[in-house]
């Protein structure tokens, strides 16, 4: 049912059986693993909220007996559904969005709808709670946009590039706006390429280490967007959860407040494949094509701010990742 690999560190001090909990987007790659950690540490009740578009049964299907576990089928473009699923919850990590720069060039009115108007929805309920302790939101890193500064340092942004980008920042932009004017504070985490177990290879926006991942399995040459020299601060999911329970779990904020959650490190598209030929045992070649539009060329986290903040510190990093996950999709597609 758990992965015996995964959240064999606890990141929180307190009794979670005490507590309730809601992830949205529950079942899909970053939210089935927050799921997998409460559970695994015995949360009092955990709550999903997924409608399945973007997210995958199989994610939490292990977990639909636990007596602490209720799965909602629901939207969370539904203003209403929104309301009777946060009634009785303490936390709420939202999760659930539309990702992918690509799939928000192609159909930016979805992207709009449930990235900001569902946002906006899971804001006001949660605003409007009663036993609501705290909200913490996935953001991205994308906001920081056309600013070539490295490290991203938050507070220093520069225009969004994609649809997707415009989406998140409007995120922030009314977090920060609710907790000025209604003194309801929350915590957005800019993630930073995260990747993990119950990433989707075979999802049409799929990124691009499963897709690679899936590639040396089945002896094939990956596809580079590009020269292979595009870089990004690669974050295995396991640090993401760890930012994702320490901010919930927190003192209470005075303000709202964003955070960047990655490793500090940089990787090249050129170094991850030297890294899965290593891996694998394999001496595939990769393919090179066109630059992806709306992609910035390099990224970079400065993760002073959430280590200072909230204790965070990246325990697993690339390399290590790299060999999980590899592992996790070679034992799922063996056959």
């Amino acid at each position: 049912m758990f992965n015996k690999k995964l959240y064999n560190t606890t990141y929180h001090d307190i009794d979670l059986s005490k507590y309730s909990f809601l992830i949205t987007g529950g079942a899909g790659f970053i939210g089935s693993n927050i799921v997998e950690y409460l559970l695994k540490y015995n949360a009092g009740h955990v709550r999903v909220l997924d409608n399945l578009s973007n997210g995958y049964f199989e994610n939490i299907k292990d977990f639909i007996e636990l007596p602490n576990f209720e799965f909602i089928e629901g939207d969370i473009r539904d203003l209403e559904t929104c309301r009777q699923v946060v009634k009785g919850i303490d936390y709420i990590s939202h999760q659930a969005a539309l990702g992918s720069v690509p799939r928000s060039i192609s159909d930016p009115i979805a992207s709009n709808e449930v990235n900001i108007s569902g946002f906006l929805n899971i804001l006001t309920v949660a605003k409007d709670s009663s036993t609501l302790k705290r909200l913490v939101y996935a953001a991205s890193s994308s906001t920081y946009g056309d600013s070539p500064d490295l490290p991203k340092v938050e507070g220093y942004e520069g225009k969004p590039l994609s649809p997707y980008a415009v989406t998140k920042l409007v995120n922030e932009l009314y977090a920060e706006v609710y907790s000025k004017v209604y003194g309801f504070h929350s915590i957005g985490l800019r993630y930073f390429n995260i990747f993990g177990p119950k990433q989707n290879p075979n999802n049409p926006y799929a990124a691009v280490i499963p897709i690679f991942c899936k590639a040396f399995i089945e002896d094939l040459s990956p596809l580079i967007n590009g020269d292979g020299g595009t870089s990004r601060d690669f974050t295995f999911v396991e640090n993401a959860v760890q930012a994702n329970i320490k901010a919930m779990l927190i003192p209470p904020l005075v303000k709202h407040e964003v955070m960047n959650v990655a490793c500090g490190d940089q990787i090249t598209l050129n170094q991850m494949v030297d890294i899965l030929q290593d891996i694998s045992f394999k001496s595939i070649k990769s393919l090179y094509g066109p630059e992806r539009l709306g992609d910035v060329r390099h990224s970079k986290a400065n993760i002073s701010k959430i280590q200072n903040g909230l204790g965070y510190q990246p325990i697993i990093r690339f390399r290590e990742g790299l060999e999980i996950v590899y592992s996790w999709y070679k034992e799922k597609y063996k056959n």
